[in-house]
């Protein structure tokens, strides 16, 4: 049996599947995702507000013309989030409903009546684990940081790919193995922002992503991302950008606000930041120490 730790980790799917199926993902998906099996639209679009789900998995043989409906609306309000359709076998209203499916948003077609199938939909799902936007941005800031020390990246690297609870520069700290001071003296003695103005701002590019999504709330990205309140939030937004939480929304998608995070933290200060090495040891004549 798998270890509780290790399966609260894997990407969660929440699907809406015949009682075969459900046997044959679960079976599929063992080490890669784990599946939230539900009995309909609804409940799908429940686990997507409470960000319990990264993936939707609905079976063709369950899209009638009323779960179509559902599907072409969760489709809409959540475009971000991947949503595949299973096929597992073909009956005489099969091909209109594949037809249907297309035309309500769903572009991903997952046929499993052979065994590629199966490593198609792990592979697809495994995707899910990482956030389109994390790789966007880390793949951004890897051209603009070229050079940098191992650990300056390291700094940045945490920014998107640390989970949303760590929030705050202590936390960042812990989650990078340094002291806090340790890691904001350095920063100021480069002529730096501040890390708490690096991790807040990118903390704003995560939110601008998800509110790609209609169906998000300011409630539910202020859940999704540790924030204590909705008011938090807002407060936060403001703070950083001067704005409230429906104008932030308004201006700034995930491309426009990571192109902000760049245009103000990074790009003037790449030469400060490649001389930048906020996590390393150093080498006093009595021997290294961590500096605090």
């Amino acid at each position: 049996m798998q270890d509780r730790s290790v399966i609260s980790a894997l990407a969660a799917v929440s699907t809406v599947l015949t009682p075969t199926e459900r046997i044959r993902v679960d079976a599929a998906g063992e080490g890669s995702y784990r599946a939230l099996h539900r009995d309909n639209v609804d409940d799908v679009v429940r686990d997507l507000k409470a960000n319990r789900a990264a993936a939707v998995l609905v079976s063709v043989a369950r899209c009638d013309q009323i779960a179509r409906a559902g599907v072409e609306m969760m489709v809409r309000e959540f475009p971000r989030v991947p949503t595949l359709a299973l096929l597992s076998d073909i009956e005489p209203g099969t091909p209109r409903t594949m037809l249907l499916l297309g035309q309500s948003g769903v572009r991903q077609l997952i046929d499993v009546r052979e065994p590629s199938g199966w490593r198609e939909l792990r592979s697809l799902l495994l995707g899910t684990q990482i956030d389109s936007m994390q790789r966007r941005a880390l793949s951004q800031l890897a051209v603009d940081l070229s050079g940098v020390s191992n650990d300056c990246w390291r700094f940045f690297e945490a920014l998107f790919a640390a989970p949303p609870q760590v929030a705050t520069v202590r936390a960042l700290s812990q989650h990078l193995t340094v002291l806090p001071s340790t890691l904001m003296s350095r920063f100021f003695r480069a002529g730096l922002p501040a890390p708490k103005r690096y991790l807040a701002v990118a903390r704003l590019v995560r939110a601008a992503r998800l509110f790609e999504n209609p169906g998000f709330s300011v409630a539910n990205i202020a859940n999704h991302l540790d924030y204590s309140s909705p008011q938090s939030f807002g407060r936060h937004v403001r703070s950083v950008l001067g704005l409230t939480a429906v104008e932030f929304r308004r201006h700034y998608d995930g491309a426009a606000m990571l192109l902000h995070f760049r245009e103000a933290l990074v790009l003037p200060y790449s030469d400060a930041l490649r001389s930048l090495k906020p996590l390393s040891t150093i080498v006093h004549a009595h021997g290294p120490r961590r500096q605090t």
